[in-house]
This record gives C-alpha cells, structure tokens and sequence, in this order.
C-alpha cells in the first residue's frame, strides 16, 4: 500500500472510531434522495427535512407530480430549504430529464453504467458535479466519491492535495487511494463532513480533533462552514 493510500486508510479509521457510523443519505427511496440533494444545496439537512415534509404532506412526492406542479407550487412546497425560486427551478430540470428521457422510472438508472448516468446528470441545468456525485453515489448506490468544502479543506491541511486542486483532481486522489467501495465511498464522505463542521473550519479547531495527531498545517483553505 502506497502512502498516500495509508494515509486515507488511517483517516478512515480514525474518523470512524471517533464519530461512529453516519447512516447517511437519510431517504426512504432513491427519488427521495435525488430530490434531498437538489434541496440540500447552501442549507441545512433540517431544513431539506421540513421541505421534503410538506412534499409528502401534499402527496406531492414523486416524478410525474412534481413534473405537473407550477413553479409556483413546488416553490411553496419547499420553501424551509431556502432559495426556494432557485432550487424549484433545478428540481423542476432534474425531474423533467427523469421523466422525458427516462419515462419517470428510476429503474432504467440503476442499470446505466455509472460514466453515463454521471454525464446526463451534469448536462442538467442546476446540478453540479457534487450534486451528480452525490444521486450516484446516495441514490444508485454507485461508487463516485463526493467532493465537498469539507474533504478539500481537511486534505489539503493534511497535505493531501495541492491547495489548486480542482473537484476532478480531488476526486480521483480519493478513488486512487480507497477501495472501490459504496460503503466506504459513503461512509469517508460522511466522516469527512462531520470532522469539518466540528473541527476543520475556515477557522480551524485542532483540539480535541480526531485527525490532531496527524501531521497538518492551518493555512486557511476557502470552503463553507
């Protein structure tokens, strides 16, 4: 194993023995996923949570529903995620590529080879590679890490990666260094956030840290708290 590899592994397990496993994504199906994480974007789960609330209060959760609702509507509907114009118009694309070019079946989509659903998930006005990374790996179960503010910014103040490293480049750095695994993709994603909302902060906190021990350098590298 190389060091770049044993360095990961030992985040990993560090991170795992500190926090204990995630359970994430928090869905009861793969449309509910797709849909969280079009809502997720700039807020908090809480709020996704009570959005997605009113969808089903509404019974308003599924792809031909929303694909028939106005704007209007669904920009009610999910208003407590925030940005509410804004993430109706991204679902309402996200929803209308699942339903005319997939029949609003998530079927056919579990069974597409993941460099192809990933390519029609980013030709989608409003999902970014984060967004796509995210349904393929939450959604379909499907090995494609997520790169977010948080795994850049506790790889680069561990020397990871170069502080230009752009979302391509991290991603690979990440594949190349763990087992091309679902669970594991999900569950180091997961870690990572939860190290860099507690601890690895534009202002960072190294005590009491988990990755403390580890060598690491507080430069601040740019990304959300």
């Amino acid at each position: 194993m190389d060091e770049g590899a044993n360095k990961i592994e030992r985040f990993f397990q560090t991170l795992l023995a500190h926090y204990g496993p995630q359970h994430w994504w928090p869905g009861e199906s793969a449309f509910e996923v797709m849909v969280g994480v079009v809502l997720t974007q700039n807020t908090n789960w809480g709020n996704v949570e009570k959005a997605i609330g009113n969808l089903k209060r509404a019974k308003m959760l599924s792809p031909a529903k929303i694909e028939a609702l106005s704007h209007n509507r669904l920009a009610e509907l999910i208003r407590p995620a925030g940005y509410f114009n804004i993430k109706a118009k991204r679902l309402k694309n996200l929803i209308h590529w699942l339903c005319r070019e997939h029949e609003g079946s998530l079927e056919g989509l579990a069974d597409m080879p993941l460099d192809q659903l990933r390519q029609e998930l980013l030709a989608i006005n409003g999902i970014g590679r984060e967004s796509a990374d995210s349904i393929i790996l939450y959604a379909f179960e499907k090995p494609s890490f997520v790169v977010d503010a948080y795994t850049y910014r506790v790889l680069v103040r561990h020397g990871c990666i170069a502080q230009e490293s752009d979302y391509e480049e991290v991603k690979e750095y990440c594949q190349s260094h763990l087992p091309e695994d679902v669970d594991v993709y999900n569950e180091f994603h997961a870690l990572l956030v939860a190290v860099g909302k507690n601890h690895c902060k534009p202002r960072p906190k190294c005590e009491g840290c988990p990755l403390e021990g580890f060598e690491h350098h507080i430069e601040p590298a740019d990304g959300g708290d």
